[in-house]
């Protein structure tokens, strides 16, 4: 009999996570590191990838992690990051694209630098990471999991953002409809190769500090949404736990909603 705890165990492989010591990374990287993968921290800021390296080891004194700068909008930082997880590891098993970076604009705000920017950091440098990242996944048959969104593949609904500061720009969400069906041709054309790809789509998993400041905006939020409520951050783990180990292996291609069933209706 092939067991659960088999399946899921990630002991002996390691994970790169791009935006790993951000809200949803810094979760999906722990779920990792708690399954057994050594983990490579990478963002702009090499800081906050050092303290969540350290916070990792302290709850998981086995694992072994590192902390790698990272510019999605640099090719060179971007291979650079690539063949130094190689260099410290000696491969990549799995990689997680859950770097971001954007502009809050509505439709009446965002000018054409605003929309360069977001689909460069959002769609063409996580292209570019994966490109870079093929042949060291090709050695490993390693894993891809993509972060997508909600407004990847539904609208947002304007009459949440009426009377508040808070606001949805039409980047975001074709930037994220485009890692939704660049997950579905990664699926499909590197499946050859052994690589699978999947993508998580979340819903609302706002900052707490942030939400709390527009409890009108927060209400709206919750109402829109069939369990009622918002996510919490550690309630993206499950969903990566999965997809990043063979409990998956016979899924490529999909996108898996974690969103409370906002998408339902």
């Amino acid at each position: 009999m092939i067991s659960l705890k088999s399946l899921m165990s990630l002991k002996g492989k390691v994970a790169l996570v791009t935006g790993g010591a951000g809200l949803l990374g810094g979760q999906i990287a722990e779920a990792l590191a708690e399954l057994g993968a050594d983990i490579v921290i990478a963002s702009r800021n090499i800081g906050t990838c050092e303290e969540k390296c350290a916070d990792i080891n302290k709850h998981f004194p086995d694992i072994k992690t590192h902390a790698c700068t990272l510019d999605l909008t640099d090719s060179d930082s971007i291979h650079a990051c690539v063949a130094n997880t190689v260099e410290q590891f000696g491969k990549i098993d799995i990689l997680v694209t859950c770097a971001w970076s954007g502009r809050k604009n509505s439709w009446e705000s965002i000018n054409d630098e605003d929309w360069n920017y977001d689909i460069e950091v959002c769609l063409n440098g996580v292209y570019r990471l994966i490109k870079a990242s093929t042949d060291a996944l090709k050695e490993t048959k390693g894993v891809i999991l993509n972060i997508g969104s909600m407004y990847g593949h539904v609208a947002p609904d304007y009459r949440l953002y009426e009377g508040v500061p808070q606001a949805n720009p039409p980047s975001y969400g074709a930037a994220k409809a485009g890692i939704i069906q660049l997950t579905k041709y990664l699926g499909s054309f590197l499946a050859k190769d052994g690589i699978r790809a999947n993508c998580i789509s979340p819903g609302p998993f706002p900052f707490e500090h942030v939400i709390n400041e527009f409890p009108e905006f927060k209400q709206r939020l919750c109402d829109k949404n069939p369990i009622g409520r918002l996510g919490m951050a550690h309630e993206i783990k499950g969903a990566a736990a999965f997809l990043c180990s063979d409990a998956s292996s016979y899924m490529t291609g999909q996108n898996i909603c974690v969103d409370g069933g906002w998408a339902t209706w």
